[in-house]
């Protein structure tokens, strides 16, 4: 028995949508990541991307668990001496919920070529609407 190791032209994509409304962002972002690697299928292999497309729905719906609104930060430096900013999770999530849930799914792709192609296949929408109708995505449950 040999190691099955799959091509580029067998991987079959899927669409996926995920619903994320009263769900905790670390569980979201997990699922989401997992599908986004191809872990879920059985030919998974690590060192090809063999992973589907994902959309997320209901992205201002997610639940931060515990005090993370108030005390949970984000930081990102502007390149200019002393110019570190810093927002609370609270407003960001009031402001920009798709990046909260992008950044989580980001953080749980490996870095390097593979998780950046597959953070490409990822949609978050705010609200319950989302434009890959014609793609006929599945819904999953987790």
């Amino acid at each position: 028995m040999s190691t099955y190791m799959p091509k580029a032209e067998e991987i079959t994509r899927k669409w996926y949508v995920l619903d994320a409304a009263g769900k905790p962002l670390g569980k979201v972002a997990t699922e989401a990541a997992t599908l986004l690697r191809g872990k879920h299928k059985p030919t998974f292999a690590p060192h090809a991307d063999c992973g589907d497309s994902v959309i997320i729905i209901n992205a201002e719906k997610v639940v931060l668990t515990g005090k993370k609104l108030e005390q949970k930060k984000y930081y990102h430096h502007t390149g200019y001496i002393g110019h570190l900013k810093e927002v609370k999770y609270g407003t960001l999530m009031k402001t920009r919920p798709e990046f909260v849930i992008e950044k989580a799914v980001k953080g749980m792709l490996p870095d390097n070529t593979i998780g950046r192609k597959a953070l490409t296949r990822l949609r978050v929408y705010k609200g319950a609407e989302h434009k890959q109708a014609a793609q006929k995505p599945e819904t999953r449950e987790f």
